[in-house]
């Protein structure tokens, strides 16, 4: 007995949703990778910055103590 027109198309829509869902699974787990890496790297920004700032004070109070 052959399958309606109407049942094959439910499966192939049915398929497509499926393959869809994947998809945007995928895409949703690849941005929040982007997101925790890009995170990290602010992290890191942030850290080298608050670094620099705290060896620029140390030099300036040092050249000023100098010069008393």
């Amino acid at each position: 007995m052959q399958k309606s027109v109407k049942s094959t198309a439910e499966e192939k829509f049915a398929a497509i949703q499926k393959k869809d869902q994947l998809a945007l699974t995928a895409r949703e787990k690849t941005r929040q990778v982007e997101a925790k890496h890009t995170a990290k790297l602010r992290a890191l920004r942030l850290a080298k910055q608050a670094a620099d700032k705290e060896v620029a004070e140390k030099a300036g109070a040092a050249k000023a103590a100098g010069k008393k």
